[in-house]
């Protein structure tokens, strides 16, 4: 490229670094050659040679036990990290509890202290979101949102389930398969609900199946919250919802503590109820290989947290240009296609 300009190699360089000075002529040509070869530099090379850091910043959900649904986008953010070191990206982890918005919050704050060039996070609650949301666009941070969604924001991506199409789908699956005067119950494990983003919106999904979908339907559904309970704490609450209501023919569990209300089940015998919940974590799998279990709703989590990090290197490394809302996958995983899940297959699950 020199020799076709005529000029030195430092010329080039400068030219296509945009630093020095150059003769605008000579910059003219240069450039003109450049695109006549189609010239592309190679980011890659140059990241990998300038030795620079690149700091990430990524907020989620602390993992109570080591096959808890979290796990599952953090093993995603580690398998990237570990594929982007050798580029100089360094992934900060910081953790809050699902529990108390105010952890959500002072980890926040630590996070716009550092100052990350980019960060990763899950908008658990909605009103400290938005407060970090806003901390984030007054720095100029751009941010991607895992697993829940947030409008009205300058997010530079999200990549997760559709939470309101994940509960119109529950609720056909309840629809077509319960009989025309069946009572519902749906049920919220959590703390401070209406705070929380993406439980809420699978709510909605679900009554608003009803409402516009099939109008006239018969069925009646009913919703409650209970606290994340201790082994057993919730049974009797159970108990008595379901005796107020006359009886219950199916039940919904918003987020992935179904198994919790399998248990229950199982503990009071019962076996006519039709039950449905979400996430492929091990202890929704055994429930749904019994049967206790009928459908579980899926997405994929350590696709999401592996892409999250993707997105940052790709916007701020490689330049590229992001797409801004990326859905994963809405999955029905029934007991009879559960082995085809890799991390459920026969060898390292059990047998039929």
């Amino acid at each position: 490229m020199a020799e076709k300009a005529n000029v030195s190699i430092g010329t080039v360089d400068r030219v296509i670094h945009n630093r020095g000075e150059v003769n605008p002529e000579t910059r003219a040509k240069i450039l003109k050659i450049l695109e006549e070869l189609d010239y592309r530099p190679n980011i890659l090379a140059s990241t990998l040679a300038s030795k620079k850091t690149h700091t990430f910043a990524v907020l989620l959900p602390e993992v109570p036990y080591s096959e808890a649904y979290w796990s599952k986008p953090l093993q995603g953010v580690r398998d990237a990290s570990a594929e982007l070191q050798q580029y100089g990206v360094v992934v900060d982890l910081y953790q809050f509890s699902q529990s108390d918005p105010l952890s959500f919050q002072e980890k926040a704050k630590q996070i716009v202290a550092a100052k990350p060039e980019g960060v990763v996070f899950a908008p658990f609650f909605s009103r400290e979101a938005t407060e970090f949301i806003n901390k984030l666009n007054s720095h100029e941070i751009p941010y991607v949102f895992i697993d829940s969604n947030m409008g009205n924001c300058n997010k530079l991506s999200f990549i997760g389930q559709n939470s309101f199409q994940s509960g119109t789908l529950a609720a056909k699956l309840f629809d077509f398969s319960l009989p025309k005067e069946a009572r519902i119950l749906v049920i919220h494990f959590g703390k401070e609900l209406e705070n929380q983003n993406h439980p809420k919106q699978r709510e909605k999904g679900f009554y608003n199946y009803f409402k516009e979908t099939v109008p006239n339907t018969t069925k009646k559904i009913y919703t409650i919250e209970i606290e994340t309970p201790g082994d057993q704490d919730f049974f009797e609450i159970i108990d008595r919802e379901i005796e107020k209501l006359g009886g219950v023919n199916g039940i919904f569990v918003t987020n992935s503590q179904v198994f919790r209300i399998a248990e229950y089940l199982e503990s009071r015998e019962i076996q006519q109820m039709r039950l449905i919940g979400h996430d492929l974590i091990r202890q929704n799998a055994e429930f749904l290989k019994t049967g206790v279990v009928d459908f579980l709703i899926c997405q994929r989590p350590e696709e999401q947290g592996h892409q999250a990090i993707q997105t940052l290197f790709d916007h701020i490394i490689l330049k590229k240009p992001i797409r801004v809302d990326n859905y994963t996958s809405i999955d029905i995983v029934t007991k009879e296609n559960l082995d085809f899940y890799k991390e459920f297959n026969q060898s390292n699950y059990g047998t039929n």
